[in-house]
């Protein structure tokens, strides 16, 4: 990889030069600086690394619009996960890579699959349609997350679009009852729509939806379905 980012820093060099780019030498520091980091990187934190590799002060605004500038003539991708925060990445020429995004951590997994790149050309040829060029984003919860998380949890600690499975219903009778009057019960699968941290829980199980308060959310126990051995489907159960 070491000759590829020495080609790219010819490149990005002539480039920056005939386009007369004020400020090449830093530019320069820059992309050395991003070039040494495999992976994502907001312009927040290269501006960090430039500052301890360097000493020299550099503008969170500089860095962004010299990130931008490398978007631009094809060194770098930006990327908004979740609409978070703009990250930037390497971009190789002829190199093509999807992500995984931990929903809990924030962590990003890159990875390539030929079977995957040759099924969305077959899918496009099947539409007639002119495959240019994708972006596959898988949203999920990483193998770390998932071993440090309670195996068991109230319903409103799962991340939406999790599916899950009840292992108990608590408070008092009346919860209980309430609960069990809607149409949920113990072994129940339910998949999470919603949950913004806050407010309302809207799940779903079998073909109905609910929405539940966060109080009465919190009287439902719930494990990741990965982990439920046994135990049927909702529409199973009922």
């Amino acid at each position: 990889m070491a000759h590829v980012h020495k080609y790219e820093r010819q490149q990005f060099e002539k480039l920056f030069r005939q386009e007369q780019i004020d400020h090449l030498d830093k530019r320069l520091q820059i992309l050395d600086a991003f070039l040494q980091i495999e992976g994502h990187v907001t312009a927040g934190l290269l501006e960090q690394k430039l500052q301890e590799q360097y000493g020299d002060p550099f503008s969170e605004n500089f860095v962004t619009e010299t990130l931008e500038l490398m978007c631009r003539f094809g060194f770098a991708q930006k990327n908004r996960f979740q609409n978070g925060e703009a990250q930037y990445e390497h971009r190789h020429l002829g190199h093509h890579h999807d992500h995984m995004i931990c929903t809990k951590c924030g962590r990003v997994i890159e990875f390539e699959n030929q079977h995957i790149e040759a099924l969305q050309q077959e899918v496009a040829h099947s539409y007639g349609f002119h495959l240019l060029q994708h972006r596959l984003e898988m949203y999920g919860i990483c193998s770390d997350c998932m071993q440090q998380r309670m195996h068991q949890m109230p319903l409103y600690a799962a991340k939406p679009g999790e599916r899950v499975v009840i292992t108990e219903l608590t408070g008092g009778s009346s919860s209980r009852l309430r609960l069990m009057s809607m149409g949920l019960r113990v072994d129940d699968h339910v998949e999470i729509i919603t949950n913004y941290g806050r407010g309302q829980v809207v799940v779903a199980a079998g073909n109905q939806r609910y929405v539940l308060g966060r109080g009465l959310a919190g009287k439902i126990i719930v494990e990741p379905e990965a982990g439920k051995n046994t135990g049927q489907g909702a529409d199973a159960a009922r």
